[in-house]
């Protein structure tokens, strides 16, 4: 049955126990965020487009697959470490910006051309990623009251918005210099 013509409320309350049920076991203890997994899982079903014959154990298999996806992420992010960039204990002497001038003007330069990429970001990606890069430190649910979004849904917008700041600035990043002997 396609999705498009599917009587949508009426999936939507049938699965969504299970699917926060689901999520909540598979995320439980991890870090991750069971209502970041719900939404990921509802927009794979609204982009698979047709109503799977099995839908429980669709919804089980999708919702594994995204909490899997989510725990990888999660993994590779690295802690935000404000104490050693705000001069606090630990940071030593050094500013934030390093020792010497020439590490200020390199580290104003990225700012720039950070600031540059995501203004040319399509959609809504520039005012959330204003909103994440803003020095005021806002909480999930300041940035989805600032920007009339839902909560639930600010993770996989992120998450799509920095994917397309990481592809913008890539083409635009130089390759890096060959090491060793040329060929």
């Amino acid at each position: 049955m396609d999705l498009l013509k599917a009587d949508l409320p009426d999936l939507f309350e049938t699965l969504r126990p299970l699917l926060s049920a689901e999520a909540a076991a598979e995320t439980a203890g991890t870090g991750v965020d069971a209502a970041d997994v719900e939404q990921a899982v509802w927009v794979r079903l609204l982009e698979h487009r047709r109503i799977p014959a099995e839908p429980a154990d669709w919804l089980r298999r999708a919702v594994r697959g995204e909490a899997r996806r989510a725990r990888r992420r999660a993994r590779r992010e690295v802690p935000y470490d404000r104490q050693s960039v705000h001069g606090g204990p630990g940071a030593g002497t050094r500013s934030s910006t390093g020792a010497e001038p020439e590490d200020a003007l390199l580290h104003g330069e990225a700012n720039r051309a950070l600031r540059s990429a995501v203004a040319r970001l399509p959609g809504r990606c520039p005012e959330l990623m204003r909103a994440l890069l803003s020095p005021r430190d806002l909480t999930y649910r300041e940035i989805a009251g600032e920007l009339g979004i839902s909560q639930g849904s600010l993770g996989p917008v992120r998450s799509r918005c920095l994917g397309c700041l990481r592809r913008m600035l890539a083409v635009e990043v130089a390759a890096p210099a060959l090491r060793g002997m040329e060929r």
